[in-house]
């Protein structure tokens, strides 16, 4: 249902945009999200998206840094990424669903992508 990519490796202060597609029915009356696990920790939230509105949200660790985006046509979710720091290093994960709920909760989500590792090297 999800195809989380665009991860790589990027030097500090450098950019990458991460997409995540899904598949099969529209996710147009929800919410999706992206979440983050670096090594030893916990998944944290980083940002999401309400599909009807646009209403954003972001963890403090990462305002003013990345912007999530969509595109309702694609069926497509963005993560733009800039001013990347080695603490961003982790992997991404894309979460999607066809309700409302809280951003930042890993409950709120029925379907997950696969992953997509991203590691900023200092």
């Amino acid at each position: 249902q999800l195809q989380a990519s665009g991860g790589g490796l990027v030097q500090a202060g450098g950019s990458l945009r991460l997409s995540c597609a899904a598949s099969g029915r529209t996710f147009d009356s929800g919410v999706m999200g992206w979440f983050r696990q670096a090594p030893g920790k916990e998944r944290e939230f980083v940002a999401g998206i309400r599909w009807s509105g646009g209403i954003t949200d972001y963890a403090d660790s990462v305002k003013g840094r990345f912007t999530i985006s969509r595109d309702n046509a694609k069926n497509t979710v963005y993560l733009q990424m800039n001013s990347l720091k080695p603490e961003d290093t982790a992997v991404y994960y894309c979460a999607a669903t066809y309700y409302s709920g809280t951003y930042y909760r890993t409950l709120t989500y029925d379907y997950w992508g696969q992953g997509t590792l991203v590691t900023v090297s200092s």
